[in-house]
């Protein structure tokens, strides 16, 4: 089968969660790190959790401590209340998924990423699918979760979907997982179950096999992440089709 890899989907460097600077008052996965990744003619990434009742909201982290003044999961607490957060202390709020995909407007490609624990939970999924399906615009889904991906193939099915993963997983949340999954992730021995239209590989493990026979004999575009110095740029450029980047503007 052909993948569903739409040339938009790597014309363009894609901005890590926005053009985000902190320091400038524009933090990550807000409307102004979207506004700023328009203004430079970037693609933008995004990150999605649940909200407590169900709606997929615009940020990163499991847990709120970082980014705001509350310390509790994302999931703990509805969209309401997590939408009047502050981030970073800036004048920036948490944003619906809604309502960031309504501020971009098809503007600029935008591809999201489904935050998982692994636990077979879709709920999000099948939210992010819903919105992402009727949303007049480029979009594409991807997720580190396979079985997210997998799922996807039939929720949205006519979107792009890509995997994200590493090949060195040195993040402590890969501890509570199985060996065999583990070796599943950094080795796409998921691919049949999920058939991704794209990868999305970290920048320091390229090259490798997964990502090299994809691009080579799969024809599958790849992008990396996350590029932020030189070096890491150059990498890209060699072993990949487009970088996710930040700290600097291509």
């Amino acid at each position: 089968m052909t993948p569903n890899a739409p040339d938009w989907l790597t014309a363009r460097p894609i901005a890590h969660r926005g053009l985000h600077d902190r320091a400038a008052g524009v933090p990550e996965n807000t409307a102004a790190a979207a506004e700023a990744a328009m203004a430079g003619g970037y693609a933008i990434e995004c990150d999605v959790q649940l909200s407590a009742d169900g709606e997929a909201m615009v940020f990163h982290d499991e847990t709120l401590g970082r980014l705001t003044t509350a310390a509790e999961a994302v999931g703990a607490r509805p969209a309401a209340a997590l939408a009047g957060l502050a981030v970073a202390g800036s004048a920036e709020r948490i944003p619906t998924l809604p309502d960031f995909l309504a501020r971009i407007g098809g503007r600029t490609p935008l591809v999201i990423e489904v935050k998982s624990r692994y636990t077979g939970d879709l709920r999000l999924a099948e939210r992010v699918a819903t919105l992402a399906t009727a949303y007049d615009g480029p979009v594409a889904l991807k997720s580190f979760d396979p079985h997210v991906v997998a799922a996807l193939r039939t929720l949205a099915p006519e979107l792009p979907r890509g995997i994200v993963a590493e090949t060195r997983q040195e993040d402590p949340a890969y501890a509570t997982l199985a060996p065999s999954l583990r070796r599943a992730l950094s080795d796409l021995l998921h691919f049949d179950e999920t058939r991704p239209d794209f990868l999305s590989w970290r920048v320091d493990d390229l090259p490798c096999g997964p990502a090299f026979l994809c691009r080579l004999l799969g024809q599958r575009p790849v992008m990396t992440w996350t590029v932020r110095n030189p070096d890491q740029r150059r990498h890209a450029e060699t072993h990949a089709d487009q970088m996710v980047f930040e700290g600097f503007c291509p």
